[in-house]
């Protein structure tokens, strides 16, 4: 276990349903990494909101590992594990994707699976929001300075 504050309040943070989703992406081959808000929130000592994992595992290779898995948005790489009850037990696990133009603002125009963490990063609006927690390995992911952004706005 790392000696960093920040790092060590990430780990605890993460639900112990969120890590059964990582482990079960694992043990089948998969990367599997925490993303989003819920990092950003942790690492800054707030309550994190909704837990979302980025995999490398393909939707359809997903859904085959989970006997609860809704198809939500498939065409964006997004299934959403149902792990028990209420919202809190969903958690939306999503494909590595890299993104085309966004003709509407607001989705792009078309996705392409099978790209490596670090260009899913990449596509993030906010730097803070383009790192990634790896549970199983208590190691945090930040190729773009997401950490740096959060200690200069302390």
């Amino acid at each position: 276990m790392t000696s960093d504050p920040a790092l060590q309040r990430l780990a605890a943070a993460v639900p112990d349903n969120v890590r059964a989703v990582c482990r079960t992406l694992a043990a089948a081959g998969h990367q599997a990494v925490c993303v989003g808000g819920a990092v950003r929130d942790a690492l800054l000592g707030r309550a994190p909101g909704d837990w979302d994992v980025a995999t490398s595992a393909r939707p359809e290779q997903v859904i085959a590992l989970f006997p609860r898995a809704i198809p939500t948005g498939l065409a964006h790489g997004t299934v959403t594990i149902v792990t028990g009850r209420g919202a809190a037990s969903h958690v939306e696990v999503t494909t590595f994707r890299g993104e085309g133009a966004y003709s509407d603002a607001r989705r792009p125009d078309h996705v392409t699976f099978g790209v490596p963490l670090v260009e899913d990063l990449a596509r993030r609006d906010l730097r803070v929001n383009a790192i990634a927690y790896d549970p199983a390995a208590d190691a945090l992911i930040d190729p773009y300075g997401g950490q740096r952004d959060i200690a200069e706005r302390a």
